[in-house]
Parts: C-alpha cells; sequence; structure tokens
C-alpha cells in the first residue's frame, strides 16, 4: 500500500485536470482526493497498490489533453494527511 501528495504546477486548472485526476485514480482502484488550490496548482492525494498509484503520477505528469504541466511535486504526505481515512476518491 502507498500513499503520495502531489501538487501539478502550470496549466492545469480550467483543463478538465481534476475530472481526468479522478477518472484515471477511480479506473485504478484508488482511493483519495484532488482539489483546485488558490494558487493556480491542483493538490491529489492517491493511496493503493503501489503500481497503481504509481501509473497515476506519470499521468499526472501530463495531465489531460489542453492540460500543460510544468512541473509536479510528488513526496510522502505530511502527517495531516497521513492520518486522513479515504473512501473512494473524489473531487473536491
Amino acid at each position: 500500500m502507498k500513499r503520495v501528495h502531489a501538487i501539478a504546477r502550470g496549466r492545469v486548472q480550467g483543463v478538465g485536470f481534476r475530472a481526468g485526476a479522478a477518472h484515471e485514480a477511480r479506473r485504478l482502484g484508488l482511493t483519495g482526493w484532488v482539489r483546485n488550490r488558490l494558487d493556480g496548482t491542483v493538490e491529489v492525494l492517491a493511496s493503493g497498490d503501489d503500481a497503481a498509484v504509481d501509473q497515476l503520477v506519470t499521468w499526472l505528469e501530463h495531465g489531460p489533453r489542453g492540460a500543460r504541466v510544468t512541473g509536479l511535486d510528488v513526496h510522502d504526505p505530511p502527517p495531516t494527511l497521513t492520518s486522513e481515512q479515504l473512501v473512494g476518491f473524489e473531487v473536491r
């Protein structure tokens, strides 16, 4: 079981990034969430099978058509997110 926290930068809002990420995460059987941040980035918390989480991270590197990801920071979630109980994958 793997859990990651990611921040995508670039043209990632207003291009279907959250919906695409949620679709991909659900397809991979992951739990977690995706949300826009006020600074124009998109934040993702994902948990599940190691290989599936890695596949989602690969998807996040480019996002959906229309997105232009200029940077993706991926790391272990901070303690405040590590204890969060995840059910399904939601768009926040």
